[in-house]
Parts: C-alpha cells; sequence; structure tokens
C-alpha cells in the first residue's frame, strides 16, 4: 500500500512539473504588464511603430545598456529609430539601424543582423524577454517579420525546416527570416533569458500558429 502511494504521489508530481511547462510555453507571449508575476515565459516589453524602412543598406538591431531609466529614455528620445525599454531588471536602449550606426553615448552592448525585411509598407519593431527553463518550448510557429535573439543567460535551440540553431550565452546574435515555422527550446542545464526583437510588417498579427509543418525534434 505504501508503495502505491508513493508511485502515485510522484506520478501526480510528474504531472504538475509537466503542465506547469505546458502552461508556460504555449507560444502567446503577453504585454510585461500582464506577467501576474509569473517567472517563466514570454512577455512583450515594448512596440515601436517605425514606418517604412528600406531593403538598402541592410539594417541591424543594435543593443544599448544602460545605469538607469532615465539616462535610456534621454538617449532613445536622439533617435526616431531607438526605444527605450526595462527588461531584466536593467535598461536598454534598442535601435533599428545599419551596419555603421555608433551609439552616440558609446553604450553599445550588441549589434544582430542584418535583418531580412519582409514586404511591407511600414514596420513594428516589437521586443520581447524570455525565460524557459529546460525542456520548455514554444509552440510552432511563425511570423510576418525577421526574429532574432540575444541570449543572456543560459542556452536555446531554435528548429526550423532548415535544420537547428544553437545560441548560448555570450554567443552572436540569431536571427531567422519572416515566414519560416519555428518551435524554440530552452536547453542546457539552467534557465535561458533571452532578449528577443520582431521585426515585422505593422499592419500583421505578431504570430500566428504554423500547422503545415512538423518539428523532427532537432533541440529536444
Amino acid at each position: 500500500m505504501t508503495h502505491t502511494i508513493r508511485l502515485f504521489a510522484a506520478f501526480a508530481a510528474l504531472s504538475l512539473c509537466t503542465a506547469t511547462l505546458h502552461a508556460q510555453t504555449d507560444g502567446t507571449c503577453v504585454p510585461i504588464s500582464e506577467r501576474g508575476g509569473r517567472k517563466l515565459g514570454c512577455f512583450i516589453t515594448a512596440r515601436h511603430d517605425i514606418g517604412r524602412l528600406l531593403v538598402s543598406p541592410p539594417l541591424y538591431w543594435h543593443l544599448e545598456r544602460y545605469e538607469s531609466r532615465a539616462e535610456a529614455q534621454h538617449r532613445a528620445e536622439r533617435d526616431t529609430r531607438s526605444i527605450a525599454v526595462e527588461s531584466f531588471d536593467e535598461y536598454w536602449v534598442f535601435t533599428i539601424a545599419p551596419f555603421e550606426w555608433r551609439s552616440p553615448a558609446g553604450k553599445s552592448f550588441a549589434r544582430v543582423g542584418p535583418l531580412p525585411l519582409v514586404d511591407a509598407a511600414k514596420f513594428a519593431a516589437v521586443y520581447m524577454e524570455a525565460t524557459f527553463e529546460p525542456g520548455m518550448h514554444s509552440m510552432v510557429h511563425r511570423h510576418d517579420g525577421a526574429e532574432a535573439w540575444v541570449t543572456l543567460e543560459g542556452s536555446q535551440c531554435l528548429e526550423t525546416p532548415n535544420g537547428k540553431l544553437e545560441q548560448r550565452a555570450g554567443d552572436p546574435g540569431v536571427v531567422v527570416p519572416g515566414g519560416l515555422p519555428m518551435m524554440l527550446t530552452g536547453t542546457g542545464t539552467g534557465v535561458r533569458r533571452s532578449l528577443v526583437l520582431i521585426l515585422q510588417d505593422a499592419t500583421k498579427p505578431r504570430s500566428t500558429p504554423a500547422t503545415d509543418w512538423t518539428p523532427k525534434g532537432l533541440c529536444l
């Protein structure tokens, strides 16, 4: 009887753990204001409508880190393609600009690109932060615009029809073009924290389920 109770308790704990993982990774990123105390998941930190963009010269995501909100906001006000964002308890300025662009404050943290553009009259840069435990994964989805990642802690693996892309903290940024179906998985042995950009058609939904492709499990 005792053995049966122990087995039931272990099964219940495993079921609860699995349910928690899936509940946090259903592929729906919500505004940071709706976080509700959740530590795991994907949260939208800002949306920046930046209007028309030209294919040439190629564009990059420039990241700067600042000591205070006021300092970041003051810097962002100097460029129409910049926005101040608070993410992971730090203050950032994100800018969409050509490769040669340099921070006027000399605070460059990373540069990711080039960012392939979809055919759109107006663009929006949607910025997010994502925290996954190892084994957590997104739904299979796609975006109407390029998606890019900078991983600050832990590691991740992205599977697309072209194979898999892995990124660890400190690695160069990863970019996938718009329209490509994908599934993202937290990997390694610790929590993965990443900054995320979707540079999308401003008139389209941020994300849609991709039911026309099934991952092979390359990241699991």
